[in-house]
């Protein structure tokens, strides 16, 4: 299995403990690798999974280069899509097998119903089963069919056109001396936004900023000083967050260094006017 080194932290830990306990042999990859991932691929390779953009790098992988060589080698190809859910990219029309979703966070939205979605294609699920709990469907329902519920202002959201909620924030930030960069792919000019523009229709609310260089001490006074922005790691609420993040402390594959300390930041769709 390969397995994009800008996975998820928890996805990363179960495969090193669990996976590798059933006899699965991981090997992380360069996310940027694109059709290069030809190298990486082994006879006994079977899955490529892929996550787009990265956890909290956000680093946008030319999915549709990787799949076409991981068919043509006989292997699926497994996407995390829960940072711009099936609103904001059609994992299916890009050559993904199995699209998998923290269905939590914005696909729940409250924080008040654990979910996660595991679909497939024709080919790879031809029958359909769930094992959802009733109350767990009704809430997802409810985000969902409820034109007024926060749930479905965050689908809203996740459009190309309500991307540009967030540009006054991003270019606010782009223009503070302490900021080094805004990394956004729906931001012109950021980092992976030309494959973003290419093949998403929307985005999330979630994403960072780099820090000039600066002690820590200055970066928790700046953090604990924040009166509209609270603490947290999970985005599966309506408030909005923002927490420290160390990259380089999970990658393996690749270096990560982006000049400064990176805090990530997500941004309530249901908290942004839509006028």
């Amino acid at each position: 299995m390969l397995v994009t080194d800008a996975v998820y932290g928890p996805r990363g830990a179960s495969c090193n403990n669990h996976l590798t306990r059933l006899g699965v042999e991981v090997t992380y990859y360069d996310p940027l690798l694109g059709a290069a991932i030809e190298r990486e691929m082994r006879p006994n390779t079977r899955i490529v999974f892929t996550e787009s953009p990265g956890s909290l790098t956000f680093c946008v992988q030319d999915i549709p280069a990787i799949a076409a060589v991981a068919h043509r080698r006989g292997a699926l190809v497994i996407t995390d899509n829960s940072w711009a859910t099936p609103f904001g990219f059609r994992s299916f029309d890009h050559g993904v097998d199995v699209s998998v979703h923290a269905a939590t966070k914005y696909i729940g939205g409250h924080s008040d119903v654990l979910l996660g979605l595991i679909l497939g294609n024709e080919a790879t699920f031809p029958g359909a089963a769930s094992d959802v709990d009733g109350r767990g469907r009704h809430l997802v329902a409810r985000r969902l069919l409820s034109s007024g519920c926060a749930g479905c202002a965050r689908f809203r959201f996740v459009s190309r056109g309500m991307s540009r909620a967030l540009s006054p924030m991003a270019r606010w930030l782009q223009q503070q001396p302490e900021v080094r960069e805004v990394i956004y792919p729906a931001l012109p000019g950021s980092r992976g936004h030309e494959l973003w523009k290419r093949d998403f229709i929307g985005a999330s609310g979630l994403f960072a900023f780099v820090l000039q260089p600066v002690a820590k001490a200055r970066v928790d006074a700046l953090l604990d000083g924040m009166r509209l922005f609270g603490m947290g790691w999970s985005w599966g609420g309506f408030e909005s967050l923002l927490i420290p993040i160390y990259p380089e402390r999970v990658q393996t594959a690749t270096k990560w260094d982006a000049g400064g300390p990176v805090p990530a930041h997500r941004r309530s769709a249901s908290r942004i006017r839509t006028t």
